[in-house]
């Protein structure tokens, strides 16, 4: 079966490769071999599919890849068209369509443990700041918030599935020192959050440095489960959507918590030995009082070590349905977080100008708020270098002339289109 898709989602948040760069890639690909199936998959293509359906592109994975890659090997094996896989979507002369057919709910306990022996050669490429070799792992996939700005809720119907305890102890043994836990809501089910940091200590499990995503509210109220992780590792950082320094920043942005949240979060926290970072959005629409206030609420709260993006529209969210007529990007790689989509209120000049002083107050401000010396202090010897390099290239976030050069705003005839994609149309098998 397949059905009408809504051109509607997109987000640029983990996959490493924009859409202009996938699509350059499988040109290259199809051209030196032809014949090969070529499959896009991953957060982006699966959110917002429609402009990865197009010439050279054999199908868009759009469900778990986990399920949906063997499916397409069985297929092309057996000789049987993608058309029977679900799941994806694939290009026709009518629009690109969907395949549907498989509705069991995939448990991700039936995804082997990654065989990170092929990266072995290169992990050390992992990392996070001062902390390299980074390994990632997974103990839950999905969100059941709203925020208008993400599309994970959407993606995946506002639903949550878990590992089971036994799995992500035995994935958190076999990895090192140094992790990053990838669950989009980490410690949403606190009973089973708290078992799993149980079972974590009673196996012996510890380590250096462990960082999760989670939001204010679940932690200001689950101080005792915060109690029963920290002590899993020396160090550990929590980062957490902030998104807001204002209660109706927050409503405007669907975030389903208040400012008086974040207070008690961060104040939870900091009291158990947590480090805080996070992220607050800045808006186009802003003047300068709205700087004002943010920098206010940096101030009050201690909240040097965060990072501030652009709303962006990004598609398949609410913000981008109400922003969508406004749009003048005229390439992917404006969908980031980090360029205007268009003309600010304060006009781009002095929006940038705010906005990288706004970067200044951050713990990356070299010139300011923390300098290299004590960067350097807090790094393992054999990753200084690789923090220097690192540390060097943030510096641009706090020069206006960096954004402003590539700041472009001017018309073209099929920008819009080449950004949305090809219309989706309902085709039947």
């Amino acid at each position: 079966m397949t059905r009408r898709l809504k051109d509607d989602c997109f987000r640029h948040d983990r996959d490493r490769l924009k859409h202009d760069e996938v699509i350059a890639l499988i040109q290259r690909v199809r051209a030196l071999s032809p014949d090969v199936t070529l499959v896009v998959g991953g957060h982006t293509a699966a959110a917002y599919p429609a402009p990865f359906a197009t010439a050279g592109v054999d199908a868009v994975v759009v469900d778990d890849g986990e399920r949906v890659l063997p499916a397409i090997c069985t297929a092309l094996e057996r000789g049987e068209p993608l058309t029977a896989v679900p799941g994806l979507v694939l290009p026709s002369a009518d629009g690109p369509v969907r395949t549907f057919g498989d509705s069991r709910t995939f448990e991700i306990d039936e995804v082997p443990l990654p065989a990170r022996s092929h990266v072995a050669s290169w992990r050390k490429q992992y990392a996070c700041l001062a902390h390299r070799p980074a390994w990632l792992v997974e103990t839950a996939r999905g969100c059941p918030f709203r925020c208008s700005f993400c599309s994970i809720w959407q993606l995946h119907a506002r639903t949550v599935r878990e590992r089971s305890i036994g799995f992500v102890c035995e994935d958190m043994a076999s990895v090192g020192d140094h992790i990053f836990i990838a669950d989009d809501l980490f410690w949403y089910h606190p009973a089973r959050s708290l078992e799993l940091a149980h079972e974590l200590r009673a196996r012996g499990i510890r380590k250096e440095w462990i960082l999760v995503q989670s939001r204010v509210d679940l932690v200001a109220r689950n101080d005792t489960l915060l109690a029963a992780w920290r002590p899993l590792a020396k160090q550990f950082d929590i980062f957490f959507g902030l998104e807001a320094a204002t209660n109706e920043g927050l409503i405007d942005l669907s975030k389903d918590a208040t400012v008086d949240h974040t207070a008690a979060g961060v104040d939870v926290a900091r009291r158990l030995g947590y480090g805080v970072t996070g992220n607050f959005v800045v808006d186009p629409a802003w003047r300068e009082p709205d700087f004002e206030r943010l920098w206010a609420f940096i101030e009050r709260h201690r909240l040097y070590q965060a990072a501030f993006t652009i709303l962006t529209p990004l598609p398949g969210t609410a913000y981008f349905e109400q922003m969508r007529e406004r749009l003048r990007a005229r390439r992917w790689s404006h969908f980031d977080m980090h360029h205007l989509l268009w003309e600010p209120a304060l006009g781009a000049e002095r929006f940038f100008e705010l906005y990288c002083e706004t970067w200044r107050r951050s713990v990356l401000n070299l010139r300011g708020r923390k300098s290299v010396w004590q960067w350097l202090r807090e790094v393992d010897p054999v990753n200084a270098i690789f923090l220097l390099r690192a540390l060097r290239r943030t510096q641009k976030m706090m020069d206006p002339h960096h954004y402003l050069n590539e700041y472009d705003l001017a018309p073209s005839a099929d920008g819009i289109a080449k950004c949305l994609g090809p219309q989706l149309v309902n085709v039947r098998r």
